[in-house]
């Protein structure tokens, strides 16, 4: 199995309520690719972080294999998320896959 986690922080220019809103796009949106791309075993996507944090979401994910993983990122369906409800809001991305 192979575990892809990503962590965001979305631009400064979004007031709260902005963020809340995005924040919750971008969960309903990963979130409903399970099901839909082959190898996918599991997504969850947190969006309650604590006064603590410095980042504003996480995405916890699991593949079949490496091979899976490669074909989430092209697959039409997260491209359509990630372009749509991702990309044009966040202003940093770290990214960690390994082997589980």
């Amino acid at each position: 199995m192979v575990k892809h986690m990503i962590l965001w922080q979305l631009k400064d220019e979004y007031s709260d309520i902005e963020k809340t809103e995005i924040k919750h796009g971008i969960k309903e949106g990963l979130e409903s690719l399970k099901g839909k791309i082959p190898g996918l075993l599991d997504i969850h996507v947190q969006i309650e972080a604590l006064p603590s944090s410095n980042v504003d979401v996480m995405l916890d994910s699991s593949f079949e294999d490496e091979a899976a993983l490669k074909g989430y990122a092209v697959h039409p369906d997260h491209v359509k998320v990630a372009d749509g409800k991702v990309r044009p809001y966040t202003k940093s991305r770290a990214c960690l896959d390994f082997e589980a």
